[in-house]
């Protein structure tokens, strides 16, 4: 899991330096898009673990709320 979210951040990080660069804000879906997968890795990670605290909920649902936001995002390109 560890793995996978630091390539989500990397995807993230770059998308978002292009955009700030360029101001070329095209690609704001797909970053919000790979910034719900993290929300959604991170949160999976945090139930996994079993902690107890609100912290894995919240991420997931954080996570679900970017998915929609993205595709919104899509639809109206």
């Amino acid at each position: 899991m560890k793995i996978v979210r630091i390539i989500l951040a990397i995807i993230v990080l770059a998308l978002s330096a292009y955009q700030l660069i360029t101001w070329n804000f095209e690609l704001m879906p797909y970053s919000m898009l790979f910034l719900g997968a993290i929300m959604l890795v991170t949160g999976l990670a945090e139930l996994q673990k079993d902690r107890k605290g609100f912290s894995g909920y919240m991420s997931i649902v954080v996570s679900s709320f970017l998915f929609f936001v993205s595709m919104l995002g899509f639809l109206m390109n």
